[in-house]
Parts: structure tokens; sequence; C-alpha cells
């Protein structure tokens, strides 16, 4: 007989696995690890092995085991992941997508499913021969091919004839009429699917390294099972995988009402517990700059965490993320801080990732990499000519290609330097805060003390944002972040249920957080792994 469930949540900072005895539903072991970006199949491995070797369960007695991860949803926020195109066949007014391309095209169908337009394949050929060398999937959206999806699949036949990659049609993942959200639906299943198709390797490499054959799901945004054999193909369902994950770990704690806060390396998620149960979107989520028909657990996702990479301007004016950067305290392998630390372009220092054979790359800034070691945004621009940006666009599709390593200064840092927490190294930290702190005229301390407190402002406007979209269906983004830099008005929010908090960050954060909104924050045990806890549990039903 079967007798526990394995749960494995893979975060933008750490991957951690969690043993469950079905029986109980309690936790017997768990495991915590750096995520690898480059490398998930270690982060895997060693937290599977990590969570057997100090259970020493049977492992022939391990029923499921049940996937949670933030990967989807980070490369959303950081703008990451393949490069898509998307053609919109039909009748309607123009939207932007926040993809390489959006190709509105004449074709379509009526409600009743007839042709209203013969579909125009010349430009769409066309099209695709100048698109070939700039995008790595296509997607392809075609008015009510729900009811008839010859266009969609003729696009499809052309595309594969012309440039054999990876095409996402719309009537396959999405029911719903709304052509904007229909086409970001498909956009978004082929932007991520190299994503988790790497991930899904990982996590398969990783079950045999440690003899483990039990089934394997992935959680997904409205907390049901994906088997991970279809995983890559519907990529998109899994975008809401944490927060749905995040939300299960809510509901154990046996609350009727609370907004559960998951502040990790990347991304800060917040859900709601209503009546002892999450709450969904039936009609679709919202993740960033995306609104998608998937269906997935209620939820606002922001570009904060521990990990988001803190940056000078020239006029001194400090922002916060939404990119995350390796901590200068976690950093391996990068020449001291003393040496490249500064304001724009010298805001990070920037690596090839040690086994890239660099010997048969003719980029110039992999070459200038190569040639030079680890080097600023400044000292690539000198040494290459590329600057502005063409340089910043370069930059990005390396680090979406995971070609780079790029290390910077983080709110962990501050931690660090502020005596909060002891995981890394805190004179490389210092060293940081010291360079930073000096070009705006303070001291460490008060540096870091203010990072901190950004990264608390972050955190409060996101939940109050997200309390105003639930409720009253409009985000007040805008007004919610500036509303302490009015002039004449003031205006202050209190929140009437508690907080709980998940993620090795949220104890640091959400304190201040917390009193600041006039409420509680608990953190249960097990919170700092709650994710993990919460994939388990999701995985019961059916194990």
């Amino acid at each position: 007989m079967s007798k526990y469930i394995i749960g494995i949540d893979t975060g933008g900072t750490y991957t951690d696995a969690v043993l469950l005895d079905k029986a109980n539903k309690t936790v017997l072991a768990t495991a915590k690890v750096p995520t690898n970006h480059h490398h998930l199949a270690l982060s895997t491995e060693k937290a599977l092995a990590t969570l057997l070797q100090k259970s020493g369960i049977n492992k022939n007695k391990v029923s499921r085991l049940a996937l949670s991860t933030t990967l989807a949803t980070n490369a959303v926020i950081e703008k990451k992941g393949a490069r898509v195109a998307a053609f919109v066949i039909g009748y309607v007014k123009h939207f932007k997508l926040p993809i390489t391309a959006t190709i509105f095209v004449k074709g379509g169908h009526t409600l009743t499913g007839n042709e209203e337009e013969k579909l125009d394949i010349d430009t769409i050929v066309d099209t695709i021969q100048g698109l070939r060398n700039e995008v790595d999937a296509y997607a392809v959206c075609s008015a009510m091919s729900m009811t008839n999806p010859s266009h969609e699949l003729v696009t499809e036949k052309a595309i594969s004839m012309l440039d054999p990659k990876p095409v996402f049609c719309s009537h396959k993942i999405s029911q719903h009429a709304g052509m904007h959200e229909r086409a970001a639906t498909a956009a978004l299943h082929a932007k991520l699917m190299p994503l988790m198709q790497d991930f899904i390797t990982g996590v398969q490499a990783a079950m045999i390294k440690n003899d483990l054959h039990c089934p394997v799901v992935l959680i997904s945004g409205n907390g049901d099972q994906v088997s991970i054999q279809d995983a890559a193909n519907r990529a998109g369902v899994t975008v809401a995988s944490g927060p749905a994950c995040t939300a299960g770990f809510g509901v154990s704690q046996g609350t009727d009402y609370a907004l559960v806060v998951d502040v990790g390396g990347t991304t800060t998620d917040v859900v709601m517990i209503e009546n002892g149960k999450m709450v969904l979107d039936s009609e679709g989520c919202q993740v960033g700059e995306w609104q998608i028909h998937v269906e997935a657990v209620n939820m606002l996702t922001g570009g904060v965490g521990g990990d988001s990479h803190v940056m000078l301007d020239a006029n001194g004016k400090i922002t916060l993320g939404p990119t995350r950067v390796i901590p200068l305290s976690m950093a391996e392998g990068f020449p001291d801080c003393t040496s490249w630390l500064g304001a724009e372009l010298k805001a990070k220092c920037i690596s090839l990732l040690p086994e890239l054979d660099s010997s048969k790359q003719s980029d110039p800034i992999i070459y200038a990499l190569a040639t030079n070691g680890p080097s600023t945004a400044d000292s690539i621009r000198r040494k290459t000519g590329f600057s502005g940006v063409p340089l910043n666009k370069r930059l990005e599709q390396l680090a979406r290609s995971q070609v780079i390593l790029e290390t910077g200064f983080t709110p962990t840092d501050a931690l660090h330097v502020l005596g909060k927490i002891d995981i890394g190294n805190k004179l490389k930290a210092e060293a940081g805060a010291n360079i930073l702190a000096s070009l705006l005229g303070m001291d460490a301390t008060s540096f870091c003390k203010q990072i901190v407190s950004m990264t608390e402002d972050k955190i409060e406007n996101l939940l109050i944002d997200y309390i105003i979209h639930r409720y009253w269906g409009k985000s007040l983004t805008a007004f919610i972040t500036s509303r302490n830099d009015h002039p004449v008005l003031g205006v202050k929010f209190s929140m009437k249920i508690p907080l709980i908090g998940i993620g090795a960050a949220a104890q640091y954060f959400l304190p201040r957080v917390a009193e600041r909104l006039g409420t509680t924050v608990e953190f249960p045990e097990h919170c700092e792994v709650g994710n993990g806890v919460g994939a388990a549990l999701l995985a019961m039903n059916e194990a």
C-alpha cells in the first residue's frame, strides 16, 4: 500500500521538497536547496535526494510526486521565455501583446461557422519568411475558430512547412469568444512551452537519479493536476501553479478568510481564502500584462522579492525589480563588486555560463565576455559598440536563453547587512551597500533600511491592489503606488482579514506590512516550504 506523497516546489530562488504522510496529512520531512536556473535537474535531484535521505522511507511506497512551480509566472513577470509571433485572423480591433510580433490578417468565420472572408494565405507566407530568425514559436488565433478552426489549421500547416517550430492554435486551448484573450492564451502557451519542457526533463532526470518511479503530476493554476506528459503542450495552464499551491497551503490552515502571501525571490504572489476555500477565476486570470483564458486561482503577482534587482539612475533615483539577479551575498565566480558596482550600466555584473563553449560563438557580446571575463553592461558597451536599446535587447535575449549569469545588489543583501539573515557572504553585501550608499550620500545601514522599506511598500501596494481588483474589478496601481507622494491628499488603508505568510523571505517583510495595514500575520509550521506542502495536499484527491 502507498503511504506517501512528495511535493516539490521549484521557485525562482529555492527548490523545496516535502514528504507528506497520506493517512494524517502530516509533514514528515522537508528539504530546501537553491534553484539552479541553468540546471534545473540538479536542483530537483538534490532536493529529492536530501528529502529521501532525511526520511529514510521505502521509495516504493511513494504514490505520487506533485510539482508546484513559479517558473512560468516568473518568466511572464520578467518578460522571459520564448520569442513568439502571433497571427490574428479576421476582423478585430487591433491590440498589442507583449511578444515579438502580432500580425493581423484577413480571414475568420462567423458565429455559425461560415467563412466570413477568405484567408489571406499570401500575407501569412510572406510574413513567416521574415520571422524565421526572429521567433522561437508561433500562436494562431482566428475569429470564431471554436466553431470552425479551418483557418487556424491551414495557418498551422503553412508554418510547419516554412518554419517547423511549435505552433499553438487558440481553438485547442480556449473556447471563449474574446479574440484578445484567446490570442494571449495561445501566445502564452507558445512562450512558456520551451521553459516547461526543460523543467519536465529536469524532473524526469532527477527521478531516475534517485531511483523513484511513481506517477508525476504538475498542479495547474486552478488546483487540478496535469500529467507530466501533457504539461509542456499545456504550458499556459501552469502559469498560476505556484499561487494555486499557495492557496492550497492556506486552505489547510482552517481559516475562513485570509490573504495568503508568498514572498519569493523573484515575485510575490497573493491569493485569497474565502469561506475556507480558494477563490477561482473561471473566465481566466491576469499575470503581469497578460489576460488569458485559463481557469486559475484568483491571484495577483508582483515583480518584487528577495532577489529583486536594486538599481540607481544618474539622478540617484532607486528602482527595485521586476527582474531578479543573484544577490551579491550569494554570487560565486564574480569579481569583487568594489571593482565594478555603480549606477545605471554598472548596476550588475554579467558572466557567461561556465560550461558554454564560447569558441563556437560569433556573437560579439559573448566574445567580449569570453575574452574579458565577467563585465558590466557599461564595459560590454565600450568593448562591442552596442548601446541603448540594442544592447539591452541582446542582454535580455542572452538571459532568456540562459547563456549568462547576472549579479547585483538586492533586498537579500540588505537583510544581510542589517543582520536579519545569515545565509550568504555578509562581507560582499556590505561592500555593495557601501558603494551604492555613498553614491546617495548615505551610510550603508540607512540605505539598506530604505531598500527593505521599499520592498515592504511594493508588497503592501500589491495587497491593496489585489483587494480593490477582487471586489471592485478595477486596478488602481498608479494611484496606489503614488498615494504617499500626493502634495494634498493622504490615503491609508486597513485590512480586515489576517495575512498568512509563505516563503523563506516572508517573515522578514510581512510583519511590517501587516502592521501598516492594521492586521496580523501568521507564519504556520512549514510555511517556509508552503508551496511544496500545498502541492502535496492538492494531489491527495487522486493519489
